[in-house]
Order: C-alpha cells, then structure tokens, then sequence
C-alpha cells in the first residue's frame, strides 16, 4: 500500500512538472504587450514616459504620428513603456515600471496607431 502511494505521488509530481514545462513554453511563445495599469497617477505615468523615452525612440509619441495624443497620458505612457519592453526582450521585469506596467496577451492597437511587437 506504501508502495503505491508513493508511485502515485511520483507520478504526480512528474505530470505536474511536465505539465508545468509546456505552461511555461506556451507562455513564452504567447504574444504580449506592456501597458500601462488603468489606476497609474499621472506623476507616474510621466516618469514612465521620461524614462522609457530616454531608452527607446519614442518618435511616435511625436505630433504628426498616428500615435500623437497629448490629451491622453495613459496611452501616451503605454505607447512608450511597450516600446522599452519590446525592445529589451519582453521579459516581466522590463514591464515593471515601478509596479505600473500590466502586460497584456491582446493587442493594445487602435486606429492608425500599432504598438510594436518585436
């Protein structure tokens, strides 16, 4: 009876972390964008920009690019923060920005304006 026991938790614990492996697979070949969380103040949202921008080129944050909103700063801050997390690998922690960035799994493009994906 231990026996068994034993082999069924070994068994377990194998398909738990070959089930885990291709999560993780899938993830990493899973699209994703970096935006900016909805409840981000807009004092973050600037320092977002500032630091992404002195990063990445952020020309299309520029008046006469299909991305030009001044009067949105939460899509102006999205726009640059995915440009740096394009840019530098996608990984989580490129998306952080001081716990104000969210990825997304669903293209955050609208109108003429296309966030990069690299």
């Amino acid at each position: 009876m231990a026996n068994a026991c034993m082999c069924l938790c070994f068994l377990m614990i194998f398909f738990y972390l070959s089930s885990e492996r291709n999560f993780i697979k899938v993830n990493a070949e899973m699209k994703t964008w970096c935006v900016a969380k909805p409840s981000s103040d807009q004092s973050t949202l600037l320092d977002n920009i500032n630091y992404a921008c002195s990063h990445v080129d952020c020309r299309l944050l520029s008046s006469g690019y299909p991305c030009y909103s001044p009067s949105n700063l939460i899509t102006h801050a999205s726009i640059a923060m995915n440009l740096y997390y394009q840019t530098n690998g996608r990984n989580y922690w490129n998306c952080k920005f001081k716990n104000s960035g969210l990825i997304v799994i669903t293209n955050p493009s609208y109108g003429n304006c296309y966030y990069e994906y690299t």
